[in-house]
């Protein structure tokens, strides 16, 4: 069979599907504070992602991975839909170098963003470092970073799923899998905005519109972090896409 005549085809009853059900393949999640309008922020000051250190214990039949409980401390009003999914089958602990590759994804992302200006997170390490000499070991709020910076606001976020695919780009079990989350806090320590990704691959009968953006691909963890990345980037309500 032809390749080309044979991804032709799929492609068209692909577009049929959506044509009906909508394009319902999105990964990523937002919501703005009623707030958000009362800020003018030009500079952020991107915090150091944090990783889930607990395991996450799913199930195949209900729906799991919550919106960790810091997500839910008054530093976060917004209510928010938690990240679910139904098909994570293990026990999994998020590696700890997750967080800086997507730190290191999502600065690569913000940084293409007019009208905004990223202050880099070794900046906000080194003043999170200042804040805590002498105190115990809680983390620094990310508003007293933001405002030790002068920056109009501060994005930090946690690492919540990281699962590397086990197998190659033709086929793989379990899949690549990863999640995490996303918050703009005002110096006054006001969340202004939240994002969510999560994503693990399935096959093109479960998401077929996941299957087409990866190529009919099994891919890594690190391409499905970045594509993450890029979203969530892009759906920031602040700055604009540079042409």
């Amino acid at each position: 069979m032809d390749v080309k005549a044979y991804y032709g085809r799929l492609l068209c009853a692909s577009m049929a599907v959506l044509l009906f059900s909508g394009c319902s393949g999105s990964k990523v999640t937002t919501k703005a504070s009623s707030q958000l309008d009362h800020y003018q922020i030009r500079k952020i000051v991107l915090i150091p992602f944090e990783t889930m250190t607990t395991p996450q214990a799913v199930s195949s039949n209900e729906p799991s991975l919550p919106v960790p409980s810091g997500a839910r401390r008054s530093e976060a009003p917004i209510a928010f839909p938690p990240i679910r999914h139904q098909d994570v089958r293990t026990t999994h602990v998020v590696p700890p170098a997750a967080g800086e590759k997507i730190t290191d994804l999502m600065l690569d992302k913000l940084k293409t963003r007019s009208g905004l200006q990223v202050l880099s997170p070794g900046d906000a390490a080194a003043v999170a470092r200042e804040l805590a000499e002498g105190t115990t070991s809680v983390p620094v709020p990310a508003h007293k970073i933001a405002q030790s910076l002068r920056a109009d606001a501060a994005l930090s976020g946690k690492v919540l799923v990281y699962q590397e695919r086990v197998g190659g780009r033709l086929g793989a079990d379990p899949p690549a899998a990863v999640g995490f989350e996303v918050k703009l806090i005002a110096p006054d320590g006001n969340v202004l905005w939240e994002g969510n990704y999560y994503e693990k691959q399935r096959p093109m009968i479960e998401d077929i519109v996941g299957f087409f953006q990866r190529y009919g691909m099994f891919v890594t963890a690190e391409e499905l972090a970045d594509y993450g990345a890029t979203e969530l980037a892009a759906a920031l309500p602040i700055g604009s896409a540079s042409r």
